[in-house]
């Protein structure tokens, strides 16, 4: 797996920060990224991969972007199994149970998520967080 994707939604941008330094931590762990929004992402790309990075704001009551990102997700369901996923993404309020949600989706169609859980921020990703996503980003070089 030389290539990695980093498919993403973002609202207001946070989001897309964190996809992008996911890629860059790819490319320093020496594999090539391919961060891409949404709505030009491809489920073939995916299909043949052992993992990819997933990344979504809270929406709402805490779910995921329902006019593209969950269409995709659904579809992404369909073909989990047996893949790394790395869940990522930021929100305004609640406690994160969107992510929570969302990783036990992807545990249920059969997906391990990279280290056991999603990555995820309030707001704009501070420090902390980017160096979070640099080190996914590594991760999923390594698989």
């Amino acid at each position: 797996m030389d290539k990695i994707y980093v498919v993403y939604w973002t609202q207001s941008g946070n989001t897309e920060t964190m996809a992008e330094t996911i890629g860059q931590g790819v490319k320093e762990a020496g594999k090539e990224a391919e961060v891409v929004h949404v709505n030009s992402a491809s489920l073939e790309d995916l299909k043949n991969e052992k993992g990819f990075a997933l990344g979504c704001p809270a929406m709402g009551d805490e779910v995921l972007d329902e006019d593209e990102m969950e269409p995709f997700v659904v579809e992404v369901e369909k073909i989990a199994a047996g893949k790394t996923i790395a869940l990522f993404g930021s929100y305004g309020w609640g406690d994160g149970q969107w992510m929570r949600d969302w990783a036990a989706r992807m545990k249920a169609a059969g997906a391990e998520i990279l280290n056991g859980e999603g990555l995820m921020c309030q707001e704009t990703p501070e420090e902390d967080t980017l160096d979070a996503c640099k080190k996914m980003g590594a991760a999923l070089a390594e698989l």
